[in-house]
């Protein structure tokens, strides 16, 4: 017997539609949901806090764009290599014009033909700025990645001689 509602043999199911569209969000509700339980925060979480607080950084990260002068806080969870989980120690960084490490980032992102930003084009973008390294000189930025460095030494030396084809001689 079927329950309420339901008949049997429709093969017409819904298309699933996650939590963000519905709120019309672009920021991952059921993963900041999911972040929420998991950092266990409080024994419970509601169904409407990852909805609010999604929207918040939404806002804030919209706000990032337009308003180059406010401090941010980022922080980075370091993945452990045992199958334990995350490590619990986490580093933060303060970053006054966030706007403009993020053009950067994004400009190295589509330099290396990528639509996401990751943590290595935060680090190009921050290592290729001449104010920024020396902003965060002594800052190290996980998954980051170094910055691709061969010492002259170590190149092929150039040949005076070769402006003449070698195939020339007929002495």
């Amino acid at each position: 017997m079927a329950g309420r509602g339901k008949t049997l043999g429709s093969g017409a199911s819904k298309k699933a539609t996650s939590r963000s569209s519905k709120a019309g969000l672009q920021f991952p509700v059921g993963r900041i949901a999911r972040f929420l339980k998991a950092g266990k925060y409080a024994e419970r979480v509601g169904a409407g806090a990852p909805v609010y607080l999604a929207a918040v950084l939404e806002y804030l990260a919209a706000e990032v764009n337009f308003s180059p002068h406010i401090l941010v806080l980022f922080s980075f969870r370091l993945p452990r290599i045992s199958n334990l989980g995350f490590r619990v120690s986490s580093f933060f960084v303060v970053l006054d014009g966030v706007s403009e490490v993020l053009e950067l980032a994004g400009n190295a992102a589509r330099d290396n033909k990528k639509t996401r930003i990751v943590p290595r084009h935060i680090q190009l973008a921050v290592r290729n700025d001449e104010e920024l390294s020396k902003l965060l000189g002594d800052v190290t930025i996980a998954n980051g990645g170094v910055m691709p460095n061969i010492h002259n030494l170590l190149l092929p030396k150039k040949t005076a001689g070769s402006s003449k084809p070698s195939g020339d001689d007929d002495n």
